[in-house]
């Protein structure tokens, strides 16, 4: 296949590597200069320091020559990013595939990508070509420096059309990357942005040494609070039992390389929110995700207390300890 990844960070440069190994792969990315750097010496230093690039991963400075011939586009931006990239893509090809591995939702709107890519993709096309148009999201637990490593990796591509979605996996598959199909959208996309949300808590947790038997009640609690939001808007249950769900929190609530769970840790030390993400230097999907499912949750009534702390710590300056307390002191009831 020929596969084009838009997005020269962590997560698109290590999808590309991977991806490189049995496809005819390009990478792109809106920094002219520095891809030309990554071309010229076959590393991202700052993405991912000491990974070599494979040969056959070509680097494209333009858009409009990465997209030549290309099978379908794997958009690895942030989700910030993901709307002006998809854009730019449609803009030149308005019926090739887009696929995304961005998680979380929109800032400024609270919108899922699907909603975002398939309102682009069917705006203003006939019956015949909405019914053609195909797109979908890549999700699963993966840091992207062990993808990056050529380490077993396992992922679920779902899509608006199941049949693609099958089709597609089944190519994508390839040791060491193992790749699943879904239909659940919804479902995937909710449990990528969500768990987010869920390792801020655990890193608090962890931060304040509450111990191990904290942090599975919160895994646990937190997963519940997932999957109560996931099928009230339209998600299947047994989706977040999945990689995209269970699979994705465990990696991100426990894992050194998360950095949802480092915002939680540092919480825990006293630190502001503006000192964590001017400290950390890379987008923490989870903080802009909390506010946005904290809204859902009271759109859809939905009862999600873990969220609501997140909020409270993130936004509102809320003591550690006294949420923690709020959090033990809530009425019991059966799970």
């Amino acid at each position: 296949m020929n596969i084009v990844v838009l997005g020269a960070g962590a997560w698109g440069t290590a999808l590309s590597i991977a991806l490189a190994a049995q496809h005819q792969t390009r990478l792109w990315g809106r920094n002219r200069e520095h891809l030309l750097e990554v071309a010229r010496t076959r590393v991202n230093p700052h993405a991912l320091p000491g990974i070599t690039l494979p040969p056959a991963l070509e680097i494209k400075t333009e858009l409009a020559e990465a997209l030549n011939g290309a099978d379908f586009v794997l958009i690895a931006t942030s989700t910030a990013g993901l709307s002006a990239t998809a854009h730019a893509v449609h803009a030149l090809q308005p019926r090739l595939p887009i696929i995304w591995a961005c998680k979380g939702f929109e800032k400024q709107s609270g919108k899922l990508p699907h909603e975002i890519i398939g309102a682009l993709l069917t705006h203003g096309a006939s019956t015949a070509e909405k019914h053609s148009a195909r797109y979908g999201v890549l999700s699963g637990p993966s840091f992207a420096m062990e993808v990056a490593k050529g380490l077993p990796t396992a992922l679920t591509l779902a899509c608006n059309d199941f049949a693609f979605a099958q089709e597609l996996a089944a190519k994508l598959s390839g040791n060491p990357l193992r790749v699943y199909s879904n239909a659940d959208v919804i479902g995937v996309e909710l449990g990528g942005a969500l768990k987010n949300v869920m390792a801020i808590a655990a890193g608090l947790s962890d931060g304040m040494q509450l111990g191990m038997n904290a942090r599975a009640a919160l895994i646990t609690r937190g997963l519940a609070e997932m999957v109560r939001l996931g099928v009230a808007m339209g998600g299947k249950a047994e989706t977040f039992m999945g990689l995209t769900g269970l699979g994705d929190l465990i990696l991100t609530a426990t894992g050194s390389l998360s950095r949802n769970r480092s915002v939680g840790v540092a919480l825990a030390e006293g630190k502001t929110l503006e000192q964590i993400l001017a400290e950390l230097g890379q987008v923490a999907e989870g903080v802009n995700s909390a506010s946005t499912a904290l809204v859902l949750a009271k759109q859809y009534r939905v009862d999600m207390p873990i969220t609501e702390a997140v909020c409270a710590l993130l936004f509102e300056n809320a003591d550690p300890r006294q949420i923690v307390k709020l959090l033990l002191s809530r009425e019991t009831r059966a799970e």
